[in-house]
């Protein structure tokens, strides 16, 4: 699955994306600095009516929102990790096997990642655009 879109439409891509969520339910988003996967996972948490303040979780390295359509819902970001040991001790393996929703930053920091993990790729294109590959 690919989507390509601007600004103005990370909701109409947000709402293509969400058809993945009654079958998968971790998501590891890959991306330089600034390709805009914090941005789009802000625009799905909106889509999946979560109430919370959704920021990125870079200093945290998890955070946790609900969702009245999905339940918990866990935002993470593992930029600042070392180790498996370092994710461990932050509980992300702890919110991977909750069962929950999870969108994963910089799932490549530290590589505990489940085998069911869905692999998401964005990229800056030209003209202020960006590209989402999906591998299923």
């Amino acid at each position: 699955m690919e989507l390509i879109f601007g600004y103005d439409e990370l909701h109409k891509a947000a709402e293509k994306f969400m058809q993945l969520l009654p079958h998968h339910k971790v998501f590891a988003f890959h991306g330089q600095l600034g390709a805009g996967k914090t941005t789009f996972i802000q625009t799905i948490c909106k889509e999946m009516n979560v109430q919370d303040r959704v920021s990125s979780p870079t200093f945290s390295i998890i955070n946790q929102y609900q969702s009245s359509n999905y339940g918990t819902v866990y935002h993470m970001d593992l930029y600042r990790l070392n180790s498996n040991a370092e994710a461990i001790d932050a509980g992300v393996e702890d919110a991977l096997s909750s069962g929950a929703i999870c969108f994963i930053e910089w799932p490549e920091k530290a590589p505990i990642l489940t085998a069911d993990a869905i692999h998401c790729f964005m990229q800056v294109m030209p003209g202020d655009t960006r590209k989402l590959e999906i591998k299923l």
